[in-house]
């Protein structure tokens, strides 16, 4: 496995068979797989962030549309979520869970994730660096792809000869918004061991340059709750536990690749 941004390291706690969840309802959603216009995750009805166009051949993207997409658990499921390292087959998390996905089959993830912080274009920013090496720039945009966010970064891998995963955690809220005394707050908790969970809508997409044999697949952890306990994790420098439903059906991997990720992550 190679090795990933300073202090980041991960690991797969667990799995558990693809599963139908959902509901028709749900605050976000994703559209343009199949249809014009591009993909996007769309938030109480706005398109918050862009996601990488299926084309095959096409950039990886994540870029912010909406400054006021908001944490999308509440209540019950955020205290759940707050009691520690909930059980991946947990049924009432799953119930939970399932009021604000939308309808779909999720491949469940528990992943333990050391974050490094990223604001666009530094030292550890994917679009400037990897991407650019990958690829180069698009001469349309004359610069690197923007998130227009600050992210976090997770491990980078190695899974083929010629191919590589990387792991990204997108907030919905960004980081400068979050609520100081919560943050330190979280810090302290970690510091003293303690448990933490975030909670995350996940996809899995890949893009091969028409002229590379290289490609680049991106999970792309999209955070519905826990942006202060993210946040503190990485300027504590610990892992943090990311409880991810991967949508098969929103990502641009085939499907058996979508399936045998727990495989690739155990690696």
């Amino acid at each position: 496995m190679a090795d990933g941004p300073a202090r980041s390291r991960t690991g797969l706690l667990d799995h558990a068979a693809p599963v139908h969840l959902g509901t028709p309802d749900a605050p976000l959603h994703f559209t343009g797989l199949r249809e014009p216009g591009g993909r996007h995750l769309i938030v109480d009805g706005e398109e918050a962030f862009e996601l990488s166009f299926p084309c095959g051949t096409c950039a990886l993207l994540f870029r912010r549309l909406d400054e006021g997409a908001r944490a999308l658990a509440e209540g019950a499921l955020h205290d759940h979520l707050d009691e520690g390292v909930p059980a991946i087959d947990d049924p009432s998390l799953r119930d939970l869970v399932s009021m604000i996905l939308p309808e779909a089959t999720y491949l469940p993830l528990l992943l333990s994730i050391e974050p490094v912080l990223v604001t666009p274009g530094d030292d550890h920013d994917y679009f400037s660096r990897e991407q650019v090496v990958h690829r180069g720039i698009d001469p349309t945009l004359g610069a690197p792809e923007d998130p227009a966010t600050g992210y976090y970064r997770g491990p980078t891998r190695t899974t083929g000869e010629h191919e590589t995963l990387f792991e990204f955690l997108v907030p919905m809220v960004q980081p400068g918004r979050n609520d100081r005394e919560r943050v330190a707050s979280y810090e302290e908790r970690l510091r003293a061991g303690g448990a933490a969970t975030v909670l995350a809508v996940s996809v899995l997409d890949r893009t091969q340059p028409f002229d590379s044999f290289d490609a680049h697949t991106g999970l792309v952890h999209f955070v519905l709750d826990g942006h202060h306990k993210l946040e503190a994790a990485a300027r504590v420098g610990v892992a943090i536990t990311v409880l991810s439903f991967v949508s098969i059906d929103a990502s641009l991997a085939d499907e058996a690749t979508a399936i045998g990720l727990p495989e690739l992550l155990a690696r």
